[in-house]
């Protein structure tokens, strides 16, 4: 067995010297950054200011905006920072605080559209019943479980691999992700795998079963119906392939893929999800649509 170190920082080894592009890519992150904040910003002012719009979907789709706003402020304002910086490396309290808000936003992020399917569910399949079943004590319930679920489960991760005997202090991506620095350990990682596979079991397995009963049920009651799950649909596919995009970079070996392919797949879960669910959601709930309009052209 290799002798273990004490390491105070982690090297992120993705990035590489771009010289004078990387000003280019700043600015392009910047805007990135300031659209997907101004986008979800946006709807959830929507949905607080406007009345009619206080409905248990619409709560539940303000509680995805607000994760998504906490996930993309701890990621793209350090890779900004590593973007202008000739050193790529990053404090080993500030990565796990990175990997942290990583895996607890996409715990978050699968648990709250895991809720919006089974608000569909019920709105669709119980349309009699769907008031009485969702109570605001229900609403809270379901908004507060995902936050509550993917806080504690994460800090449980964490602070099993945070106690782990490090070997290396070498991250192949532009940002920390808990994977990448399990396998940096010393020691045997058997029951730790054994123990991320059952979260995974808990925290994608179970979701995914609620997923296909749920609309299994639409589909038999009213398959017409599916088509108002649009967004729904259209939001739970993209981030399941961006999840599906970040296990195949972090597992399997795609050298073969061009460096920068492969970052952008392996963040693609991180920042296009957090921009593709305003967009899908106001430009396709035509009462979301004429809110903004109403918001943002009111003085005009």
């Amino acid at each position: 067995m290799m002798n273990s170190t004490h390491y105070t920082y982690f090297t992120l080894a993705a990035y590489f010297d771009i010289g004078l592009l990387k000003y280019l890519f700043f600015v392009i992150v910047m805007i990135f950054y300031a659209l997907t904040v101004a986008a979800n910003v946006l709807l959830i002012v929507v949905i607080c200011v406007n009345r009619s719009l206080h409905e248990p979907m619409s709560l539940f789709m303000c509680s995805l905006f607000i994760s998504e706003l906490y996930g993309c402020t701890m990621l793209f304002p350090m890779i900004m920072v590593q973007l202008l910086r000739d050193v790529h490396t990053i404090a080993t309290s500030l990565c796990f605080l990175q990997i942290y808000s990583v895996h607890s936003y996409s715990t978050i992020e699968y648990l709250t559209l895991t809720v919006m399917s089974y608000d569909r569910y019920l709105a669709i399949c119980h349309p009699l019943q769907y008031h009485t079943l969702m109570t605001n004590n229900r609403i809270a319930t379901l908004i507060a479980v995902p936050w509550f679920y993917g806080f504690l489960i994460v800090l449980i991760t964490i602070s099993v691999s945070s106690s782990l005997q490090l070997c290396g202090n070498i991250i192949h991506k532009v940002y920390c992700d808990n994977y990448s620095v399990v396998k940096l350990a010393c020691s045997n990682t058997s029951a730790f795998n054994i123990y991320g596979l059952f979260i995974s079991f808990a925290t994608i397995g179970i979701p995914c079963l609620i997923f296909i009963y749920t609309y299994m049920r639409i589909l038999k009651t009213r398959h017409k119906a599916v088509s108002t799950c649009t967004p729904h649909l259209a939001s739970l596919i993209n981030f399941s392939f961006g999840c599906c995009f970040e296990v195949i970079t972090s597992r399997f070996n795609i050298n073969h893929v061009p460096h920068v392919l492969r970052i952008f797949i392996s963040l693609y879960f991180l920042i296009i999800q957090p921009l593709f669910n305003p967009l899908m959601y106001g430009l396709n709930i035509s009462h979301i649509r004429s809110c903004c309009r109403k918001l943002l052209f009111a003085q005009m």
